[in-house]
């Protein structure tokens, strides 16, 4: 649900009543992940998607049925046998839908939080006795938490330590809890949908490649940064969809800002003044992802130069050098989307290999429970 987060925060503050659908569990080749939404408000205004197409007609419909009768439901959609295009995924997979009637509780907090990049968890009860079906608890990062499960304390208080640890990985999936709030009796399943802000690119290299390499970022979700020690050429006027342009020396301002496991680090700036400096900082820093740009005559230039001040073949082992899937780009544009196939590829654990004539998975992230459904996503 809190994928279309911003759009049901203005659904709030103008007073609409929806409802919303969410994947809660899917299994073969489905096309949305656990937390995708779609959400209905009384005027049969819809938003989101929760199957790229395949089933979107028949959970409108449930929308539209959970505002009138005020019931929460979960539903399984699966490929249809007898006709492809029935209601079913004709992809082959399965997905589970919670269906929410909204009207009030910790929903309006959740997207509120989730619309303005604050860091929270909403987790809901998907499999478990009826009359508890669809609650919730919204918890925030230091542990405290909003709204009731099911009136022992116990099971508030043990949901919010498995969504703070959820939340703290930045991950969406399920989890299963007792009633009475341990591992044991009549289990509870929870959906645990994680808001945390965008993950970082910082490009450092205000040049042309720069600028195209910013939108491939932005339409990737990142908060991107480009930083210049120039700052005839690190400008509002040339990096307009940049969130921040810093002047400063790239290492210097790497070591003064904050990054973590899902920032990601191209270094376009191509001189070996800006370049060592800021690579033997970025390579052991716990980062997702070092790209430097250059040829493979710079790369083996600036490996050496790299060794010279210290680093070691595993920090070396990490660069990628030079940055990029083998596309046969040429232009600022085409380079910037080879550049985002890489980072996609190593997020995901993608070969970057074509998908036609292959055999392995499309999807290389995705954890699954022993039925073969999907629990939890990154």
């Amino acid at each position: 649900m809190l994928d279309i987060a911003e759009e049901l925060h203005r659904w709030v503050e103008q007073g609409r009543v929806f409802a919303v659908a969410t994947v809660v569990a899917v299994g073969g080749s489905a096309p949305r992940q656990p937390g995708a939404a779609l959400a209905v408000d009384s005027e049969g205004t819809a938003i989101g998607s929760v199957s790229g197409g395949c089933v979107e007609g028949a959970v409108y419909d449930l929308c539209v049925q959970a505002l009138e009768d005020g019931r929460t439901v979960v539903e399984r959609f699966g490929y249809s046998d007898e006709d492809a295009f029935a209601v079913g995924l004709t992809c082959g997979g399965v997905i589970d839908i919670l269906v929410t009637p909204v009207r009030g509780g910790v929903f309006p907090a959740a997207v509120a939080a989730a619309a303005t990049g604050e860091a929270a968890a909403l987790a809901r009860i998907t499999a478990g006795p009826e009359e508890l079906m669809g609650r919730a608890l919204l918890v925030r990062p230091d542990g405290s938490y909003e709204g009731v499960l099911g009136g022992h304390p116990e099971l508030d208080r043990t949901a919010a330590g498995e969504a703070r640890a959820m939340l703290d990985a930045g991950r969406t999936g399920t989890v299963e809890i007792g009633e009475d709030g341990s591992r044991c009796g009549q289990p509870l399943t929870l959906l645990v949908e994680s808001s945390v802000p965008a993950p970082r690119m910082i490009v450092f290299g205000a040049i042309d490649f720069a600028a195209a390499l910013v939108r491939v970022g932005k339409f990737l979700g990142y908060h991107v940064t480009v930083c210049d020690a120039r700052p005839v050429f690190a400008t509002p006027a040339r990096f307009p969809e940049a969130d921040e342009i810093v002047v400063e020396w790239p290492h210097r301002y790497l070591e003064s800002t904050e990054v973590d496991g899902r920032t990601v680090l191209c270094v376009l700036t191509h001189d070996a003044k800006f370049d060592v400096p800021l690579l033997q900082a970025a390579l052991k820093l716990p980062v997702a992802y070092v790209g430097a740009m250059g040829s493979r005559r710079t790369h083996e230039d600036r490996n050496e130069r790299l060794r010279g001040v210290g680093v070691t073949e595993l920090e070396l082992a990490r660069l990628r050098s030079p940055i990029g899937l083998d596309l046969g780009a040429r232009t600022p544009e085409e380079t910037a989307l080879s550049i985002g196939a890489e980072i996609v590829a190593n997020r995901r654990g993608g070969s970057g290999a074509s998908l036609t004539g292959a055999h392995t998975p499309i999807h290389h992230d995705v954890p699954r429970e022993p039925d073969g459904r999907i629990g939890s996503v990154a």
